[in-house]
């Protein structure tokens, strides 16, 4: 089945009271059982299930091609799920250019009870496996990288990685299911940040993670699913199956959209660095195009300059709306320096866009005018 008719076909609900096409919200916390204490439908209490969760795990594991998907509360929620699947004592590698909030996780919070982990350029295969410790038990991915974009070969990574005897996993908010399959490239899960793409309206926070085969780490992270209660509401789940039904048209206009801008940028005087997986000036490009349909919807700029000039530009922008997050159908951009606060990596000069679904003509126009 095609990615089109997936997400249609996946998100369909069959509905027994009244035969709607558009599935109802079960709002309810607990649920009904029958006089001899039997369970009619599965469900006891909405933290451990309820059924616009699980038609939304169902949906999440047919699209990413996994036996099992799970819903939760955020991305980070989703993040720190699979960590603790972990023990203390055990060692993880993430990428030095990961999302903000993974490293802090696993600094502030995880490393606490004893989990372990190193920095490395996941761009670099030798580095990987060179930051293989005896007591590696994960791999964690994140390409496109957030915010520099940086390629891993995610192939030879999960090869690496279970030829080690450790588990690989991959960020795949940037490039989603439409454009890029981690399960398939070998990896053993898949994580989302639902708010993004799937949701893609800005109008809800939930994280993901689909799991390659039904075995031991995805029945440990089900139970700390159901224990810590890190879920998402009944109605954000019903809005991300919503959003799943035109995630496919979405992401490809964005890309589409994203590759425009990217290639006027590319030659722009004021800038220093375009940064964009299928520019063919990236250092990237061939891994991105053996491993994704299109290059996504996001890509960051790096100004002539220091952090005023970047700031100054973000400050004239007209069409793009100057916030945090990404996926949404509204173009954004954000200097990530200010977004990442005080122990930011990210150049100070870096504005990192998300394109959205305006016409792409008014995108270059305004990024021209703000770039003077």
């Amino acid at each position: 089945m095609n990615f089109e008719t997936l997400a249609i076909q996946s998100t369909q609900f069959h509905d027994a009271n009244a035969s709607a096409v558009v599935p109802p919200i079960y709002l309810s916390t607990n649920f009904e059982r029958e006089p001899d204490s039997s369970i009619p439908h599965g469900h006891i209490y909405t933290r451990a299930s309820n059924p616009n969760r699980n038609a939304l795990e169902k949906a999440y594991a047919a699209l990413e091609g996994g036996q099992v998907g799970m819903a939760f509360a955020s991305g980070q929620a989703a993040t720190t799920t699979l960590f603790q699947c972990l023990l203390p004592g055990d060692h993880v590698i993430i990428p030095d250019d990961a999302y903000y909030g993974t490293p802090a996780l696993l600094q502030d919070v995880l490393s606490l009870w004893g989990l372990q982990f190193s920095k490395v350029d996941m761009s670099d295969l030798a580095a990987v496996e060179g930051a293989f410790q005896p007591n590696t038990k994960l791999v964690w991915m994140e390409t496109p990288s957030n915010p520099l974009l940086k390629i891993t070969d995610v192939k030879a990574v999960a090869a690496l990685a279970r030829a080690k005897g450790a588990y690989s996993a991959c960020d795949n908010t940037w490039a989603t299911s439409v454009l890029q399959r981690p399960l398939d490239l070998g990896c053993d899960v898949s994580m989302h940040s639902a708010t993004k793409y799937f949701g893609g309206h800005s109008d809800l926070l939930s994280g993901a993670l689909i799991f390659k085969e039904n075995g031991a780490l995805a029945e440990k992270a089900r139970m700390i699913q159901a224990l810590g209660g890190a879920v998402p509401s009944p109605f954000d789940c019903w809005l991300i199956v919503r959003g799943i039904k035109t995630l496919a048209l979405r992401v490809r206009q964005q890309s589409e959209n994203a590759a425009k801008l990217a290639e006027y940028l590319s030659t722009h005087p004021k800038l220093e660095a375009v940064h964009y997986p299928f520019l063919e000036s990236h250092a990237g490009y061939e891994v991105a195009k053996r491993q994704m349909a299109s290059g996504g919807g996001m890509l960051s700029i790096q100004v002539k300059g220091g952090a005023e000039e970047a700031l100054a530009v973000k400050s004239k922008v007209k069409v793009f709306i100057r916030a945090t997050s990404l996926g949404g159908v509204e173009s954004l951009i954000e200097h990530r320096a200010t977004a990442e606060g005080v122990h930011s990596v990210s150049p100070k000069n870096l504005l990192r866009i998300s394109v959205g679904l305006e016409h792409v003509d008014d995108l270059i126009a305004d990024l021209a005018q703000a770039l003077g």
